[in-house]
């Protein structure tokens, strides 16, 4: 059991005074249980549910006053309801829609109650089984793999942990953090893969958790899928999702197969809402909002790097390449950095766009889009400074933006540049490692061109 930065988040919703009873969502074995039993260290009374076993849940469908409901709780687990800050968790709430119900109740007649609810398909079951919580009752928080200062503290990566939180970032440690992201990179975040390396320190032992892991995936298809055919489909598209993640896909055929468009689109949305997967669509947005074009092809994102790796054989070769943009076309480094990106904020589900030319026959795209404060920054994933930016010069010409990020091996600089049509723009050059300090580096980067 180790730290997740989630942790802080909770204790900000914890001494909150809007609190509301919380839902924890995330894909299967991200660590929800973990971090909410972590949390639960800070309390007077910890009462836990499971309510996918069996006969958890009938306390809930008794049509029982919500205090009867939590006193009830407490008793069965020997906890006093009233010896101090007291954390229920509910989890797997899916299995019960009757305790979904009852959250906005906890939220008005028990307001002093800690409440977080859980579920490893709880995206699932709110679709396909109409279940929807109480609206402006109960708040949201997303949970991911761990990003990568989670993987350096849970490896005991002191050192590194250190220079990746110095700003500015020194320049000494720069090898060595590329080298801890490239192992990051190849390992990936789900917490049972990095607990057993974090205690081994060998790679070569994982082989039989990504494979548990990868197995409960597809044993879970059972529970998406609304029919048998529907079950096939399902099961191709996730063995298949690993194969295409880093690259824009076609639904129409999906991983060679002869499944039409419709087909596949809906097990492709299944497995979004699972999280297992992420299709992050084009944008032609300059300046806010940034709106996905749902008609346009998606990329895929895959939940996890590591398993992407492990799941389509490239573990082998991975550590011989010094440039993650120089191995497997240069998907991973996007593909890593895409996973990052989306750890950046727990408090919403939203998913970064890419920008692509509207244009006929334009091929211009950049690789994110970050809406930072009032401004959209395009970001490109290149291998080095002589990686052509083309597209990034498109972007910057159609708008009113003159910054932009290029997140690569090198080191950290700012360069003064222009796009190939004449147009001055400040470019801030972030080694890959840096992603999660993403948006402290442009404030610095804006907040320097004012002073000049």
């Amino acid at each position: 059991m180790f730290s997740r930065t989630i942790l802080y988040t909770l204790d900000l919703w914890a001494v909150s005074r809007e609190r509301k009873p919380l839902i924890l969502r995330g894909a299967r074995q991200v660590g929800k249980t973990v971090a909410v039993e972590l949390f639960a260290r800070g309390f007077d009374g910890f009462v836990s549910v499971n309510l996918d076993a069996p006969g958890e849940g009938d306390i809930f469908r008794k049509d029982l006053p919500v205090e009867d409901i939590f006193q009830a709780l407490c008793l069965k687990q020997r906890v006093r309801a009233d010896s101090g800050r007291v954390l229920l968790f509910l989890d797997e709430i899916q299995s019960c829609p009757e305790a979904v119900e009852s959250l906005r109740y906890f939220h008005e007649k028990l307001p002093g109650v800690y409440v977080i609810a859980a579920g490893s398909l709880l995206e699932i079951a709110l679709h396909e089984k109409h279940i929807s919580f109480p609206v402006g009752r109960v708040e949201h928080l997303f949970m991911y793999p761990l990003s990568f200062e989670e993987f350096l503290n849970a490896t005991k990566a002191q050192e590194a942990l250190d220079a990746v939180k110095t700003f500015p970032f020194p320049d000494y440690a720069h090898d060595e953090l590329l080298q801890q992201f490239h192992r990051y990179a190849l390992i990936g975040g789900m917490p049972e893969i990095v607990a057993r390396y974090a205690k081994t320190q060998d790679i070569t032992g994982l082989s039989g958790i990504y494979n548990s892991l990868l197995t409960s995936f597809e044993d879970d298809i059972g529970k998406y899928a609304r029919n048998p055919t529907a079950s096939t489909v399902l099961r191709h598209c996730i063995e298949a999702a690993p194969f295409q993640a880093g690259t824009r896909i076609k639904f129409a055929g999906f991983g060679q197969s002869n499944y039409r468009s419709r087909e596949v689109g809906e097990a492709l949305r299944t497995l979004q809402r699972a999280m297992l997967i992420y299709l992050l669509y084009p944008s032609s947005s300059v300046q806010p909002p940034i709106t996905p074009n749902m008609k346009k092809a998606p990329r895929l994102q895959f939940l996890d790097t590591g398993l992407l790796n492990y799941y389509a054989g490239l573990q082998g070769q991975f550590l011989q390449h010094k440039d993650l943009h120089a191995f497997y076309r240069g998907v991973l480094a996007e593909h890593i950095v895409g996973q990052e990106l989306l750890c950046l904020d727990p408090n919403t589900r939203k998913k970064h766009c890419f920008w692509a030319r509207e244009k006929t026959q334009s091929a211009a795209k950049v690789d994110f889009l970050l809406l930072h404060k009032s401004s959209v920054i395009p970001i490109e994933v290149k291998a080095g400074k002589t990686g052509t930016l083309r597209s990034l010069h498109q972007f910057i010409d159609a708008s009113t933006c003159r910054h932009a990020v290029r997140l690569y091996a090198g080191p950290l600089e700012l360069q003064q540049t222009r796009t190939v049509s004449g147009t001055p723009f400040e470019l801030l050059n972030m080694p890959y490692f840096l992603t999660s300090q993403i948006h402290e580096y442009i404030a610095w980067m804006i907040s320097r061109k004012s002073q000049e």
